[in-house]
């Protein structure tokens, strides 16, 4: 993994967390398969790599983005303003409005969290990371002990944090709910729910969505009744996954450790750099 340009996605799903780790935590895809290098993955626009940071993020297989399960701009089927994010855990859609107005919205597809663990109501985006890390709350360590004690030192920003490439941080009242909007590599939890509760994205639309949205943008999650009136073509799309313990080893033991590396905020695409020497004309 010298060399950004070569990771493949069996190698970039095993250094991510597993399901069962974190309240924000995806699934390891499976990585029996066939080594593919991330540029060979047919994909739809908008879901190619993506050099970020030091990583190239691989493709999203166009499996995965099939029907309503992809990016899309001008649809709008909702009740809030201009520049707020409206969340429909039931349909698993996540819409910005932006200032411009409802005919430049924005429809993500999310993975949201299992019955009884999710956020709901309204919050405010007070913090924004790239790569984060990410440590296990209180409450989540007295709640699943055996699943989350392995991890409770945390895990630091790259590619074995839950938490993928970008984090927007929910607060309610100025106070943090400890409820992230965030990345994801486990693939199949896009348009289900298996979380503990955080919405999960395609790391290339966390990236766009971090992008387009300031601090102190407002979030609505929809309740089930709102998502029944709002939107009922699409309420109860998707499966609940059920979640997967990950080795701790699998992440903080030698070769983990050794094939991750911190994210460069400064690094440069090396496929945008010249090979030609300086010259004098």
């Amino acid at each position: 993994m010298n060399d950004p340009r070569m990771m493949t996605r069996r190698s970039f799903g095993a250094l991510m967390m597993g399901t069962a780790v974190s309240a924000c935590a995806p699934e390891v895809p499976d990585s029996s398969g066939t080594l593919t290098i991330a540029s060979e993955v047919p994909h739809i626009p908008g879901y190619g790599p993506i050099f970020d940071s030091g990583y190239t993020l691989p493709a999203i297989p166009e499996q995965y983005t099939q029907g309503v399960n992809r990016r899309m701009e001008g649809i709008y089927v909702g009740e809030q303003s201009p520049g707020v994010i409206d969340v429909d855990p039931y349909a698993k859609l996540l819409y910005f409005i932006p200032e411009s107005g409802v005919q430049d919205a924005i429809r993500y597809p999310v993975g949201v969290g299992r019955a009884g663990l999710a956020f709901s109501g309204n919050g405010t985006i007070q913090l924004k990371r790239k790569w984060p890390g990410w440590t296990p709350t209180a409450n989540m360590l007295r709640r699943e002990p055996e699943v989350y004690g392995p991890f409770r030192q945390g895990i630091p920003g790259g590619l074995r944090s839950p938490l993928g490439s970008r984090a927007l941080y929910l607060y309610r009242n100025g106070r943090d709910t400890y409820y992230r909007i965030h990345g994801t590599n486990d693939l199949t939890s896009i348009g289900n729910s298996g979380s503990a509760g955080c919405i999960r994205m395609f790391n290339q639309d966390i990236i766009d969505l971090y992008e387009r949205v300031p601090i102190g943008t407002r979030v609505h999650v929809r309740t089930e009744a709102e998502s029944l009136r709002i939107d009922p073509e699409y309420h109860g799309r998707g499966i609940e996954m059920p979640p997967v313990i990950l080795d701790p080893e699998d992440v903080y033991g030698d070769a983990a450790v050794a094939a991750d590396r911190p994210p460069d905020f400064d690094a440069v695409d090396p496929t945008l750099v010249s090979d030609d020497p300086p010259s004098e004309i």
